[in-house]
């Protein structure tokens, strides 16, 4: 296992990360035990999760897999060891069950932060991030701003505000945004300048074979601000794994949820047939090429991989030991000329 520092940080993070949405939904909570189990035990020492999680989100399971996290966490004792990731969920999604309103006022902040310790069993989130911004802006499958959003107040100097209390706490650690803009990430980052105060030290945002998008603009930001990408959906929803090419498996994520739609489309399946001989004419599977690309990009600080079964965690972790040539590397490009970021 690789690892690195989360940027600005004195935390050790492995490359792979291991997602855990599906734990409470697909996984039960032994099945999240044992995954939580092997993935450590191969030195993945990075979790990432979200109080709404598990996908897809609803009332009844809410918080599921934080808990089973802090089930593991008490059972095991190996919480020092590790670096815990969650998120507030924002606005603009219809779970008004979550908190009403859903926004990033002090009190809802200090509220999620809250439960999210209880959820965790834990005294301290290592990294605290916003799933998504406040503001209705291109996120989960849109592709570009066209309109400005009229009901939402600049808020980013409040927010952070509250952040500083909860680090002075000791609650959180540091903070992270995802699903975020270069807008919102250079404006968290000129108040954080100008007021002395917490830095966002990630990014997590999809990056994929068939979603390249955080290269426009972000890419350039992240590497000047040192602000790491913590890739997410690096096999699309498990579309990179070539298993969807001749119809969507019933019982998958994008089988039992068909709402996700966002990696289905004609040009996803025609990219992805493409991507599916480079790698297969290289030797490798289409699962191990997506995810070392991921890793191979410089702005990558860790990748985000999860699994409905330890075999599958299995060979996604072992997909991290393949590095890709120049050569490989450049057939990828000509088909993202081809078909650039076919998944918004």
């Amino acid at each position: 296992m690789k690892y690195t520092f989360l940027p600005n940080t004195n935390l050790k993070v492995s490359k792979v990360c291991l997602g855990t949405m599906t734990f409470g939904e697909q996984n039960s909570e032994s099945d999240a035990h044992a995954q939580l189990d092997y993935a450590t035990e191969q030195g993945v020492n990075f979790i990432d999760t979200a109080e709404m999680y598990p996908i897809a989100s609803r009332e009844a399971t809410l918080g599921e897999t934080e808990r089973y996290i802090g089930t593991w966490l008490k059972k095991t004792g190996k919480r020092e060891n590790l670096v815990v990731a969650t998120k507030i969920a924002g606005p603009n999604r219809g779970m008004g069950y979550i908190r009403n309103p859903l926004d990033f006022s002090k009190k809802n902040i200090d509220e999620a932060v809250n439960l999210s310790l209880k959820n965790l069993q834990t005294d301290y989130i290592d990294l605290y991030q916003m799933h998504w911004p406040e503001r209705v802006m291109n996120m989960f499958g849109q592709r570009g701003v066209s309109k400005i959003d009229p009901q939402w107040q600049e808020n980013f100097f409040e927010v952070l505000t509250v952040y500083d209390g909860l680090i002075k706490e000791g609650k959180i650690k540091h903070i992270g945004v995802s699903n975020e803009n270069p807008y919102g990430v250079m404006k968290f980052i000129s108040e954080s300048y100008n007021h002395n105060l917490p830095r966002i030290v990630t990014i997590q945002n999809p990056f994929s074979l068939l979603n390249r998008l955080y290269e426009v603009g972000l890419s350039e930001i992240g590497m000047r601000e040192n602000i790491g990408l913590l890739a997410y959906s690096p096999l699309a929803f498990s579309f990179l794994t070539g298993k969807h090419l001749n119809g969507i498996q019933p019982t998958s994520r994008l089988g039992l949820f068909p709402q996700f739609t966002r990696y289905s489309s004609e040009n996803c399946v025609k990219a992805t047939k493409l991507y599916q001989e480079i790698a297969e004419s290289n030797g490798l599977s289409l699962t191990q090429m997506a995810l070392a690309f991921v890793n191979q990009q410089d702005f990558v600080t860790a990748t985000i991989v999860g699994a409905t079964s330890t075999e599958q965690l299995q060979e996604n972790i072992a997909a991290f030991e393949v590095t890709l040539s120049p050569e490989i590397i450049m057939e990828i490009n000509k088909i993202q000329e081809v078909f650039p970021n076919p998944a918004p």
